[in-house]
This record gives C-alpha cells, sequence and structure tokens, in this order.
C-alpha cells in the first residue's frame, strides 16, 4: 500500500475488516471445524452420516426443488410485470408500484400464516369453495403452498431490478427492432432480455438465497415436506450441548453450495454484461384492445394475489375470538391481548432494531467510501466479505455465532448484543450497495476541489460526499430497517424470553393455534413498515428504493 494513502481511512478499512473478519468469517471458520472435529480429533462421521441415508439427502433435493422452482417461477412474473409497467400505460400505475413494494415488506412466514387462513383445511376459500360449488380444494401444505408464499412475496425484488434495468434502455434500440419487423415476445426475447440479463441475474441470486435460507413458510405448511433450514433446526435444537457437528456438517455443505451458485452467478453476468446510455428513455405508452387488456389483467391479478394475504390477515386482526377460533363479531380483544401479553417482543424489536440501524447506517457508510473511492487489495477483500451475508443463510449464521460465542473470553449467547449483532451483519449489505451505487454516480472532482481550497479530508468527507450519498444510504437503510423487522431465521436460534421480537412471537402464537394475536401481531408490523415506506417515498420524493 502507498504511503500516502496510510491515513485515518486505512485504519476505517482495516477496522471494518478485522469486524467481518471477527463476527462474520471466523464464526463460519468455526462452524467448518466444528463439522469435522470430534471429541476424537479429525472426524468425517458427520457427512458420513447425512450421506448414509436417503431421508437428509432427500431433504437437500426439496430445497433445491424449492429454490430452483421459485426463482424460476419469479422471473416469469416479475419481467414481465416491469416490462409492462414500464412500456404500457396502466391505470392506476403509481398505487400499483407502492403496492407492489408493500407486499414484499411482509415475511414469508406470515404470509404462509394468512394463506392457512385462506386455504387452509378450515379455510374461508376452502369452504366457501365447498359450499358453493362442492370443490375440496387440495389445500395449502406440502410443496405447492411453499412454492406459492415464496414465489409471490420476493418477487418485487426482481421487478424493482428490472424496471431500474428497463429505464437504462434506449428507445431507439426497440424503435430500430420494430422496423425490422422484431415485435411482440421476439422483441422481449432477442433485444431486451440480452440487455437486462446480468440485472436478472442479480435480483435471481437474491431470491434463491431468500428461498434457500427460508425457515418459517416450510416449517408452518411444510408438513412431511422438509427444507434444509428446517433440518438444520431441528438437528441442531435437538443435539444442543451433546454432538452438534451434523448441523454443522449440513450447513457448511449449504454454504458450500451457496458460494458456488454465487460465482456461477457472477461469471455469466460478467460475460454478459453490456454498457449502455439511455439518451432516450422507454416512454409507456397507451395500448388498446387485448394488448390492454391483457396488460391491466396480469397487473391486476398479480397485486390482487400478492396484497390479498396482507389484507386479510388485518381483517382478521379485528375479528372477536372465542379461546383459539374466530367468532362474529368485531372487537379490539386481539391487539389488547397482544399488547398485554408480548408487548415486550414489540418493544424488543424497535429498541434492538434501531440500534441494529444505527451501526448499520454508520459502517455502512464508511465501508461503501472505501470500498469505492480507496480502492486497494485490503479495500477489495472487504468488498468481498461484505457479500457473505448475501450468500450464507441466516439460520447458519445463527448456527455459527452460537457455536463461536458461547464460551469465554466471548460470551454473547443469550444476550442482546448477539441479536444487534446478527441483525446488523445479515442486513449491512443492502445499505453497503445502494451507498456505492450512489457514490458510483458521484464524480469524484467534487471531493478534489474541496481538498484543493485547504478542506481536510474527513471534513470533505461530511460535508461534500456524505449529503451526495444520502439518497443511497436512506434506501438502503430502509431495506435494512424492513428486513430487521421480518427477521426470522437466525433470530429464532439466538432469542431468549428477554430478547424475543415480533417475528418470533408472531411465529409462537401461529404455532400455539392463538391466531388473532397473530393477526393483531402481524397487523402491528405491517403498519409499521407500510409507514416506513411511506415516510421514506414522502421525505425522498421517490416512488421507489434504490437496489
Amino acid at each position: 500500500m502507498e504511503k500516502q494513502k496510510r491515513d485515518a481511512w486505512t485504519l476505517v478499512s482495516v477496522g471494518a475488516f478485522v469486524l467481518y473478519l471477527v463476527f462474520m468469517l471466523y464464526p463460519l471458520i468455526t462452524l467448518l471445524a466444528k463439522s469435522v472435529v470430534g471429541p476424537e480429533g479429525i472426524s468425517f462421521a458427520a457427512f458420513e452420516k447425512f450421506f448414509s441415508s436417503k431421508y437428509y439427502y432427500g431433504v437437500i433435493l426439496n430445497s433445491l426443488a424449492v429454490t430452483v422452482c421459485v426463482t424460476f417461477l419469479t422471473i416469469i412474473i416479475a419481467v414481465p410485470l416491469a416490462y409492462i409497467l414500464t412500456t404500457v400505460k396502466i391505470r392506476f400505475a403509481s398505487a400499483i408500484q407502492i403496492l407492489i413494494l408493500i407486499s414484499s415488506t411482509s415475511a414469508p412466514f406470515i404470509g404462509a400464516y394468512s394463506w392457512i387462513l385462506l386455504l387452509g383445511r378450515n379455510g374461508v376459500v376452502t369452504n366457501l369453495c365447498k359450499s358453493l360449488f362442492g370443490i375440496q380444494l387440495p389445500g395449502i401444505y406440502g410443496f405447492p403452498g411453499i412454492l406459492l408464499v415464496l414465489t409471490l412475496q420476493p418477487t418485487p425484488l426482481i421487478y424493482m431490478y428490472v424496471a431500474g434495468a428497463l429505464k437504462t434502455v434506449d428507445r431507439s434500440l426497440i424503435e430500430a427492432a420494430e422496423s425490422m419487423r422484431c415485435t411482440g415476445i421476439q422483441k422481449m426475447l432477442k433485444i431486451i432480455a440480452p440487455l437486462i440479463l446480468p440485472t436478472i441475474l442479480a435480483g435471481s441470486l437474491l431470491v434463491f438465497m431468500r428461498a434457500l435460507a427460508d425457515f418459517g413458510t416450510p416449517m408452518l405448511i411444510g408438513e412431511g415436506f422438509r427444507t434444509v433450514p428446517v433440518l438444520i433446526f431441528n438437528e441442531f435444537i435437538s443435539e444442543m450441548g451433546e454432538d452438534d457437528s451434523f448441523a454443522a456438517a449440513i450447513s457448511v455443505m449449504v454454504v458450500i453450495f451457496a458460494i458456488s451458485i454465487f460465482l456461477v452467478q457472477k461469471f455469466i453476468a460478467e460475460k454478459k454484461a453490456y454498457k449502455m446510455s439511455s439518451l432516450s428513455p422507454i416512454q409507456a405508452k397507451k395500448e388498446k384492445g387485448l394488448r390492454s387488456i391483457f396488460a391491466h389483467g396480469f397487473v391486476y391479478l398479480y397485486i390482487f394475489l400478492a396484497i390479498m394475504p396482507q389484507l386479510y390477515v388485518i381483517y382478521t386482526s379485528f375479528l372477536k375470538t372465542s379461546g383459539k377460533i374466530f367468532v362474529k363479531g368485531y372487537s379490539l380483544d386481539s391487539y389488547v391481548v397482544a399488547f398485554s401479553k408480548v408487548g415486550d417482543a414489540i418493544r424488543n424489536s424497535f429498541v434492538l432494531g434501531l440500534i441494529a440501524l444505527v451501526v448499520i447506517i454508520i459502517v455502512a457508510s464508511l465501508i461503501a467510501y472505501v470500498t469505492v473511492r480507496r480502492r486497494s487489495s485490503l479495500t477489495n477483500m472487504l468488498d468481498v466479505s461484505t457479500m457473505f451475508p448475501y450468500i450464507v443463510p441466516g439460520s447458519i449464521l445463527g448456527i455459527a455465532l452460537i457455536v463461536t460465542f458461547n464460551k469465554q473470553p466471548l460470551m454473547l449467547s443469550g444476550t442482546a448484543f448477539i441479536m444487534i449483532l446478527a441483525f446488523t451483519i445479515r442486513r449491512l449489505p443492502y445499505t453497503i450497495r445502494s451507498s456505492s451505487a450512489i457514490l458510483h454516480q458521484v464524480n469524484i472532482s467534487t471531493e478534489e476541489a474541496a481538498i484543493s481550497l485547504g478542506a481536510s479530508k474527513f471534513k470533505t468527507f461530511t460535508r461534500v460526499t456524505l449529503p451526495a450519498m444520502l439518497p443511497g444510504i436512506f434506501s438502503g437503510a430502509i431495506l435494512s430497517w424492513i428486513s430487521i423487522l421480518t427477521e426470522l431465521s437466525t433470530s429464532i436460534l439466538l432469542y431468549t424470553t428477554a430478547t424475543r421480537t415480533m417475528t418470533i412471537a408472531i411465529y409462537t402464537e401461529v404455532l400455539r393455534g392463538n391466531y388473532g394475536t397473530a393477526a393483531a401481531l402481524s397487523a402491528i408490523l405491517s403498519a409499521v413498515t407500510v409507514i416506513s415506506l411511506l415516510l421514506f417515498f414522502k421525505l425522498s420524493g421517490k416512488r421507489e428504493l434504490s437496489m
């Protein structure tokens, strides 16, 4: 490293890398060691146990089937959705775009719970179809239900990526294709799709990892259909304190698989990347006839299916309950019970979440700056390290933190600190990436001009660079905040009665059959996330989040 670069920013880079090394990379290395080290030394017994049973690698195949199908279906829905809303004038388009974002803010397992109320064995839609048409619906449980929930919930992620990419496509390319009689689906596949392929792959990777890591949905509606997070959770909880090497071995295999998928995606994206300069961006135009009917029908059907579960959960939160069942009439009893019974969970969600958010904003701003403006071998390693939370499923990170920090000198298990640490590590990448994206667009000459006028490097950062980064920081912070509030897969392993959050309380109440209390808590959670989004829109003047 050059001498002139050894300044305060070097210390920031070293400090950030050490934090990732201690609280992210070291726990993963400890987990790897746990999987191959037994009471008698090096042993691969845990891996032998896994591959000797059809049940265990059958679970891996189940997870693979879920993640591949969810990713594929999400692309099929999200790409046309983004293309239609970008190129066609849809009535109430602004409201629809907000609803698309809102539909993505609830935790997947809450979607699973709401679909149980709708399509469960005693669900309202199930009973309605049976009484009116004599049709017995197959139900929401098992593979089809997991597929439905995990496809609808992350679709807005790919939609936001693709919608942003379509804004960089020059309209002249499409007009040139149309002049050569390349229209309709052919135009989409041959012209548009190749241009936005890297963006689709980036969004698909995020969806793939979310589907692979999701714990709550298969736990609630999977029944006999087991996935990896559920298997890891059950094995780790049952073997805790005796022999947790088997859960560690499964975790290691999943991490290796996830890293492989990430590297393949990165390789393809880099090979297929195009540079575009949108001098004449795509403009939405009014369609007529069947095209208009199809476009409106596709968009409205998706919005209905995506937002209906949240609306129904909110509706049931106002129903009267008798014990564990809903009865006729309306009341606020469920909210009274929620605040009196699990008010501490609501408080914990806000206190722990806000502390984590403050840390995320500060750390992400510094990391984004050093990885963009202070390029070196150290910051390159730091940049790679910040991608690990994208790749490592939450349940695996939770286990890694427990097995690493359950003894002195760093006894963190069971404390609020480990919850805040997990929230920070897992959700830090959102704010780092959005802040870095904005910083790439800020001309470095403005900083050089400030320094040439006598401003110190720190003053230049706080007075010039940081204000320019604020839109990206703000956008990423909102995404981090919402994802912290809906976090379950990591916190379900780390929490104690003193640190349980709203998502854990909802999950627990659903398992106990207290649907009224669960609905009230879900409604509160939805209200907080929606208010957070609307506040962001109001303060930023935008109707979208930077991805």
